[in-house]
């Protein structure tokens, strides 16, 4: 797979927000990403959401490194936005783009394990970990967009 390299304005996303760790999220008992995705869809924050913008997609936003991929991070499930409080900003720049369909959730976890993939065999391409995010347009399909630093 080939990701698609795409140049991304800002935007304001709105929802809930945990913060975990890649190592956190490897373990059964300390792993939060289906909690906070549970209670996103039982309290129908994308229903309620205040300021909510014509994109109908879902969001996954990852934000708030602390370092990289080894260290703390916010996750923030939600709505874009026109404004308000308690918005995470996907950050304007360049992001590698990963598409997907199929099974949700297998289908996303395997996305991702080949988003690794891709980064230790392409060590020259360099993540920016300044905001990261997966885009649900319909309920099994997911374009992850992962920022990178492009010279």
């Amino acid at each position: 797979m080939q990701p698609q390299l795409q140049r991304h304005d800002g935007f304001a996303i709105a929802g809930l927000t945990i913060r975990t760790t890649n190592q956190a999220e490897r373990d059964t008992h300390s792993e939060r990403m289906s909690e906070l995705w549970t209670r996103f869809f039982d309290e129908r924050v994308y229903a309620i959401t205040p300021n909510r913008i014509d994109d109908m997609r879902l969001y996954g936003v990852y934000s708030a490194y602390e370092s990289d991929a080894q260290g703390a991070f916010n996750l923030t499930t939600g709505v874009a936005v026109s404004g308000g409080h308690s918005t995470v900003e996907i950050q304007a720049g360049d992001y590698l783009v990963f598409s997907g369909q199929g099974q949700m959730p297998q289908m996303v976890q395997a996305l991702w394990k080949s988003i690794w993939r891709y980064f230790e065999q392409h060590p020259a391409v360099r993540r920016s970990y300044r905001s990261d995010f997966e885009a649900y347009s319909g309920p099994d399909q997911v374009a992850i967009h992962i920022g990178v630093i492009t010279d």
